[in-house]
């Protein structure tokens, strides 16, 4: 898919066209959404491209804004058709998550921090599957499959050989000590992180236990930047049943200087391919040897019991049992 064809960048530029013009109209979001009768977060959210806009809102906006040449107002209304376009994603069915996806397509660097699973990106199937299965147990094996093979999609655009996004991934300890899938999944789910940091377009990097507390306890987060929006970004959390986008310059500068830390204090790219390794042979099954044939010992006739033992000149001559 190229770049233009996303439906989600689409919406971002010509949000962000929409936000120079009301900015050199001297207007803000609260005075549009006034004068035109709709809430403020609306206009957050078409300027931000999370939104479908509509034709009509573009032409509204321009009328507001003083732009007055029709050519003007008919590439964007054009421009506004072309975003309200379905995305690939929708062939898989209902996705909670479409705007991230959309933003994940369009992106041209991803900066997460993930303390749990490995990022989805750089999942093997065996060990996505055993992920959506576990953390999303209402699902009917159909919506498995669906977001199982909506998982693998994803990463067609990480592994893009002519586009592939810059993908860097701060792994806590404990997403390589977590068995999920068991052994054999996770020996290949490790090994085959280890293959893709190779690659030059992905890093990962392991933050030990013993680096004690970080930035990052309070949660997994990404950082996502765009080509069409240099200096500008998004910081996505992920939450069970709602996620959260932060795309106020001082939140995303904020998770940027997390991040910064995160990396200072995670084992270096060498090192951390070593410590995958090491993680994923504790993850090969233990194989107990069969047993030896032991010899039949020759049948004895059983000791006596000290308590059984007499003696006549004892005083003591009854049983220890009746004390």
């Amino acid at each position: 898919m190229a770049a233009n064809e996303n439906p989600t960048v689409r919406r971002r530029q010509l949000g962000a066209e929409l936000r120079r013009l009301r900015l050199a109209s001297g207007l803000t979001s609260t005075q549009v959404a006034e004068q035109l009768m709709i809430s403020q977060p609306k206009i957050s959210n078409l300027e931000n491209g999370r939104r479908v806009i509509k034709p009509r809102d573009v032409r509204d906006l321009c009328g507001l804004y003083g732009v007055t040449d029709p050519q003007v107002v008919d590439a964007l209304m054009r421009q506004a058709r072309e975003s309200g376009r379905r995305g690939w994603w929708v062939a898989f069915g209902e996705v909670p998550y479409a705007v991230y996806i959309g933003l994940e397509t369009g992106a041209s660097s991803i900066h997460s921090y993930e303390p749990l699973v490995v990022p989805g990106l750089l999942q093997t199937p065996a060990y996505a599957a055993a992920v959506i299965a576990e953390t999303i147990p209402p699902a009917t094996p159909e919506q498995r499959a669906a977001r199982l093979q909506l998982r693998l999609r994803r990463q067609h655009r990480a592994h893009h050989p002519a586009r592939p996004f810059r993908l860097w991934a701060v792994l806590d300890e404990s997403v390589l000590r977590r068995a999920v899938g068991g052994p054999d999944v996770m020996r290949e789910q490790l090994e085959h992180l280890n293959r893709l940091s190779t690659q030059p377009h992905i890093t990962v990097q392991v933050l030990p236990h013993d680096a004690g507390a970080h930035p990052g306890i309070s949660g997994q987060f990404s950082i996502l930047t765009f080509a069409d929006a240099p200096g500008k970004g998004t910081v996505y959390l992920e939450r069970f049943t709602s996620d959260l986008y932060l795309e106020k310059r001082s939140d995303v500068q904020h998770y940027s200087v997390m991040f910064e830390h995160l990396q200072a204090k995670a084992a270096n790219p060498d090192s951390t391919h070593r410590f995958i390794t090491q993680a994923a042979k504790a993850h090969t099954p233990t194989v107990m040897p069969a047993p030896t044939n032991i010899p039949e010992q020759p049948h004895q006739e059983p000791m006596p019991r000290s308590t059984d033992i007499r003696s006549p000149s004892s005083p003591c001559s009854q049983s220890v049992d009746a004390t």
